[in-house]
């Protein structure tokens, strides 16, 4: 779907941040200095004092840190097994539910799909140490705004987190960078401080949503000369 809003461009990068690599299998809760935590599926070492958490299990979300701001690392138990109520998330067609939310509010079903790899690695039973929950990570309190009454169901989350950054970039006349922002931080702290709070998460965020994005976007660009080449080749 070609959306109204976004010409992707890139123009942040993750935030500089390390520790002895940890299995891929457990994800570990690596706590900073100034309170701020991550949940990182595996980490790697780097030679300059960093370590490398990789945020989801595959190697393309990962943000840097220097080993003297951390403050602990623990190993988080193996998430319960979903309930009959969620195991449908397992089964059901996100990227159509992505299209069609998009398709509602205008916006590119490859930015939607972006957020969510962000905020949930695509678990619709994702619960975050805020208490933000499912697919697109929605608060309790922002869900019931927006009529969800589960968000655990990945329909309902999915259109009130669409519905949710809608407003959001409606509110920052499609500034997309700020939108991502304020969905990770609260328009508050956006508006506090007049653009993307200084904030390590909320700015490695940010970036590893765009940097999505703008991969999706050039993967798709580059399929349509794939199929033509294709149908151009000799059949034998």
């Amino acid at each position: 779907m070609l959306s109204r809003r976004f010409h992707c461009g890139l123009f942040l990068t993750a935030a500089a941040f390390g520790l002895a690599s940890s299995p891929a299998h457990a994800f570990d809760r690596v706590t900073l200095r100034n309170g701020f935590s991550y949940d990182c599926a595996h980490r790697e070492p780097l030679d300059d004092g960093h370590v490398r958490l990789f945020l989801t299990s595959g190697d393309s979300s990962y943000i840097d840190l220097p080993i003297s701001e951390i403050e602990s690392v623990a190993t988080l138990p193996d998430p319960p097994a979903p309930s009959p109520k969620t195991t449908g998330a397992a089964n059901a067609d996100v990227r159509s539910l992505l299209s069609h939310a998009g398709e509602q509010h205008d916006i590119d079903v490859e930015l939607l799909a972006s957020v969510v790899h962000a905020e949930s690695a695509g678990r619709a039973n994702a619960v975050s140490r805020t208490g933000a929950q499912g697919l697109m990570q929605l608060m309790p309190g922002t869900a019931r705004n927006l009529g969800v009454q589960d968000s655990f169901q990945p329909d309902q989350n999915i259109n009130g987190g669409t519905a949710y950054l809608d407003a959001l970039l409606t509110r920052y006349h499609d500034n997309l960078a700020l939108a991502l922002a304020a969905y990770n931080a609260g328009p508050a702290a956006v508006d506090k401080y007049h653009g993307i709070p200084p904030y390590r998460e909320t700015r490695a965020y940010v970036a590893r949503v765009m940097t999505e994005f703008k991969r999706r976007k050039l993967q798709i660009a580059h399929e349509p000369s794939v199929q033509t080449a294709n149908a151009a080749a000799p059949q034998h």
